[in-house]
């Protein structure tokens, strides 16, 4: 049987952790539209991200004896995943606030639209694009809702690997 304070207080430790890891990495992100080497060590950064909450639900399973189900394991997954987008919305409300430009995000909604002129959208469409208005709480929220459903998918994954059964080898060296 699962034990959710447990649970809730693992997937916020270890989601500490890895929201300071998403931290570091928006830097090169931020870093990166000028430098493209910060950009690839940003997207380098992203590919570790599933071998991090793999490793981390590996650390959970230990601290709870050893064995874990895949619901369990999924559940892990996507409270790391929320708790470590809840530390990173902080950075990314600051940048979009105080650091980029003020017409950043206008800018960024005026080049969606004519890149969907440039494909020939439907007229209520660019309407659509034209009337929404972004702001950092705005941003901050999205990215919260984007990094848990990321966290949803890459999970299924992480939690299959993890609640599979060791051979009885593995077993003994943990015992050693």
């Amino acid at each position: 049987m699962e034990n959710k304070d447990l649970l809730l207080k693992s997937a916020m430790s270890y989601g500490l952790a890895m929201g300071m890891y998403w931290v570091v990495k928006y830097v090169f992100f931020i870093l990166g539209n000028s430098r493209p080497l910060l950009m690839f060590m940003y997207e380098l950064m992203s590919l570790a991200v599933p071998f991090l909450a793999y490793y981390w639900t590996m650390c959970y399973r230990k601290d709870i004896g050893g064995s874990i189900s895949f619901g369990h394991a999924w559940q892990f997954g996507v409270l790391l995943y929320f708790f470590a987008a809840l530390i990173v919305s902080l950075e990314h409300y600051v940048f979009y606030k105080y650091i980029a430009s003020p017409d950043f995000l206008s800018n960024a909604m005026e080049q969606a639209k004519r890149l969907l002129e440039a494909a020939d959208a439907k007229a209520d469409m660019l309407k659509a694009v034209d009337e929404i208005r972004l702001t950092p709480v705005h941003m901050a929220i999205q990215g919260i809702f984007n990094n848990v459903f990321y966290g949803i998918i890459l999970s299924v994954p992480v939690a299959a690997l993890v609640c599979r059964k060791r051979s009885g080898e593995e077993i003994k060296q943990d015992k050693n």
